[in-house]
């Protein structure tokens, strides 16, 4: 999944050296941080929130674990 998260952002990004995720696992969800430089930041939110909302469905969508929650949190 970090994987599939960063080749969605990398292209977004002017700095994509600067992408990272991180996974946390709990019981009941998994959430990814994922942090980009300052200056990206905006790019990788979109206009109203709809890149990161669009980037969040396919996360969503392509979740192997039924029973986890699956959260993204763009830092």
């Amino acid at each position: 999944m970090k994987a599939l998260i960063e080749s969605i952002v990398t292209p977004l990004v002017d700095y994509p050296e600067d992408v990272k995720v991180t996974e946390r696992e709990e019981d009941s969800k998994i959430v990814y941080h994922l942090t980009v430089n300052q200056h990206d930041v905006g790019k990788v939110i979109g206009k109203n929130g709809r890149i990161a909302k669009a980037i969040r469905t396919v996360v969503y969508a392509a979740k192997s674990d039924a029973n986890k929650r699956i959260y993204l949190d763009i830092m």
